[in-house]
């Protein structure tokens, strides 16, 4: 019997190393790993730049407090914000608190209480992100949550007007909807946004925890829209692997988190800083991000390509990609995973791909090459509506 609580459905593959895109399991077996810990592991399994990091981190100083002062959490922060408009960073731990972060510092800096969040979003599981996230599965089985969100359908303008009262702090988005099934915003809706916004000094929160840190082809994936957030939030991909999360956000917030507003033990610890650090100095490059849109759209053509348009549609951006399937996806992700290619769902109909910024142009063929195999021989049996 196992000690720990059932609240994972884990898949029976007991993975034990990992070398960039590849992982190998405890009977030897290699694995193509396209899920990467769910968009986490930015520059692959075991870089070795972020080796060198945590072993110099970790013979001089893993943890003081925020009780004292932090150059290297200046330097990272700085980095962050390097040629946007946002000017300040708070550290945390997880996309959950930086959301949890972002919820408290919008109230507070507005004095309102009403958040719109959108339909089949995915904030977080504490009690202030679930009440934020769109997807009832997660929301069930909890009791009353919080009563200061309004949950209105994605890319809806209508239903976003109608929802816009003297009350709403701010609007809180993810510019793709990782968790909902890989759905983009439309130019026409985040422009929308964008004006309210703009027009009754309403906040803008964008979750970047899964989008951002070069994740779509640019630093943040909000710079391919129309919108200017007040606020980001980041985790996953930041940390390359290790726990960071950070929360973005502009000038005129400054004054709203003071000494005591909010705070996290083990927030912005040195060695979670300097692992994020080198992943920012190396994502955060030109060059770098442009390899990374061009194997995207190398990615998207060789799935158009293999994947029959009347059955299966691509979606997404960058390195973040979602097949849209007729079927229900589960049994294809077993497959694929018998087959040494590791994938994930969003949803029940989407196929979600999201392997290391590093990934080799020979390893998408290879990963295509299995999912064509899969997918390909498999007849249309059951149509989704939506």
């Amino acid at each position: 019997m196992s000690s720990l609580f059932n609240n994972y459905a884990r898949r029976p593959v007991h993975l034990v190393k990992g070398k960039g895109t590849i992982v190998t399991d405890d009977k030897g077996k290699d694995y193509l790993d396209f899920t990467s810990g769910i968009a986490v592991v930015s520059l692959g399994h075991a870089h070795p730049a972020i080796v060198k990091t945590i072993q110099q981190q970790s013979e001089q100083l893993w943890h003081v407090s925020n009780l004292f002062e932090s150059p290297e959490q200046e330097t990272l922060a700085a980095a962050l914000v390097k040629d946007t408009h946002l000017s300040h960073a708070f550290f945390c731990n997880s996309g959950a608190e930086a959301n949890e972060a972002a919820i408290k510092l919008a109230r507070k800096h507005t004095g309102k209480n009403t958040i719109i969040t959108f339909a089949q979003s995915f904030h977080g599981r504490t009690f202030g992100t679930m009440s934020a996230t769109g997807q009832e599965k997660v929301r069930q089985g909890f009791g009353p949550l919080l009563e200061s969100f309004k949950i209105v359908p994605y890319n809806d303008k209508q239903q976003l007007e109608a929802a816009l009262d003297g009350d709403v702090a701010a609007i809180m988005l993810e510019v793709i909807q990782g968790e909902g099934g890989v759905v983009q915003i439309d130019s026409d809706f985040a422009q929308l946004i964008a004006d309210n916004c703009s027009a009754k000094g309403i906040l803008l929160i964008v979750d970047e925890v899964q989008t951002g840190i070069g994740r779509t082809g640019t630093c943040y994936a909000y710079e391919q829209t129309p919108l200017r957030p007040d606020i980001i939030t980041l985790a996953k991909g930041l940390g390359g692997g290790f726990p960071i999360g950070a929360m973005l956000g502009t000038a005129q917030l400054a004054d709203s988190f003071g000494p005591g507003t909010h705070g996290s033990t083990f927030g912005g610890n040195p060695l979670a800083v300097a692992v994020a650090q080198t992943v920012v100095d190396h994502v955060f490059v030109q060059d770098f991000l442009q390899q990374v849109e061009d194997k995207a759209n190398y990615l998207m053509e060789k799935l158009r390509n293999e994947l029959p348009q009347d059955r299966f549609s691509i979606r997404g951006t960058g390195l973040l990609l979602g097949i849209k399937c007729e079927d229900e996806v589960q049994p294809f992700i077993q497959q694929a995973e018998d087959k040494g290619l590791l994938v994930v769902q969003a949803g029940t109909h989407v196929i979600r791909l999201l392997p290391p910024l590093t990934v080799t142009k020979e390893q998408l063929d290879e990963a295509v090459k299995v999912l064509s195999a899969i997918l390909v021989k498999k007849p249309a049996t059951q149509k989704v509506l939506n």
